[in-house]
């Protein structure tokens, strides 16, 4: 966090999260080329590229995506849900992999298997959606010994629990894992494009 990055949006998802702040990103868009993406990306000069979604994995092109952006020398993040097969990505390429929480409605949509092909430069993201939702992380996070994986980032879905009461059950609790939050809406809110 922190570094000028690139998002690249890819549109589409399958999963309908109870939180989803990109529902935009379900329709609509325009198709582009690999070449004219990564030319966009070159415009804005900057050294990291987060391809995301929607549901990115979705795109049938989008392990080419990231792998021409590997190529290209650009440091490279996938954001995605955790319901679609990690295998093919790019070893290059930091995933940043949710786990749905019960209060997601999208629980049941998590590939457990996804767990095994994690490296230690990936990320595995919970949102927190209540105090319910925050201890069936901490007990996930503990049974799967998922700190041991990868660093692992607890983040309050917006409107539902304030930052500070998720900062304060982590410190409590003294959980191996990062309390994250979006920098991007802290500093321009909802506004797209920035």
């Amino acid at each position: 966090m922190g570094w000028p990055t690139v998002f690249v949006r890819l549109t589409g998802c399958p999963l309908r999260c109870q939180y989803c702040d990109t529902a935009y990103a379900f329709h609509g868009g325009q198709w582009q080329s690999l070449d004219d993406i990564l030319a966009q990306v070159a415009s804005y000069g900057a050294a990291h590229v987060c391809v995301t979604g929607g549901e990115p994995l979705a795109q049938k092109n989008c392990l080419a995506l990231l792998t021409r952006l590997c190529d290209a020398g650009y440091q490279v993040s996938l954001e995605t849900s955790g319901a679609l097969d990690i295998a093919g990505v790019d070893a290059r390429v930091r995933r940043i992999v949710d786990i749905k929480t019960p209060d997601s409605g999208e629980q049941a949509r998590n590939r457990w298997e996804n767990l095994d092909l994690l490296q230690a430069q990936d990320e595995l993201k919970f949102v927190i959606c209540s105090r319910s939702d925050y201890e069936w992380a901490r007990e996930q996070l503990q049974t799967h010994q998922l700190a041991r994986r990868c660093a692992v980032l607890f983040s309050p879905s917006a409107a539902q629990v304030a930052p500070a009461q998720l900062a304060d059950w982590l410190l409590a609790d003294r959980l191996p894992a990062r309390f994250q939050l979006q920098l991007h809406k802290i500093l321009w809110g909802n506004t797209p494009g920035r």
